[in-house]
């Protein structure tokens, strides 16, 4: 007679279930991977315009040094989402940076 509580050492453990694919977060990173592109491109034009105006004027912009700021820490807040190495959803379903 068994008892009913042994283990049967023959029985192999049942695989863990698999967890659901993030179809949602996935259609959010294919966005903001466009917007991580756009705020990239955007990115290196500004550079280049705040290099012209270092060159006309002897000094850099302010206020494009800020902006240039706040879009740098935006295109980390991208890519950290979609690496996932953030949770919090970016711009536009977050606040945008400011500059420091």
């Amino acid at each position: 007679m068994t008892d009913s509580h042994t283990i049967d050492s023959n029985a192999t453990p049942q695989p863990k279930p698999r967890p659901t694919f993030p179809a949602v977060r996935f259609f959010y990173a294919i966005g903001y991977a466009v917007l991580a592109w756009i705020a990239f491109w955007l990115l290196l034009v500004l550079s280049v315009l705040q290099f012209a105006v270092l060159l006309f004027t002897g000094r850099v912009n302010p206020e494009l040094k800020g902006f240039n700021l706040s879009l740098l820490q935006y295109l980390w807040e991208l890519f950290a989402f979609i690496t996932f190495a953030r949770d919090d959803r970016p711009f536009p379903f977050g606040p945008f940076p400011k500059p420091q």
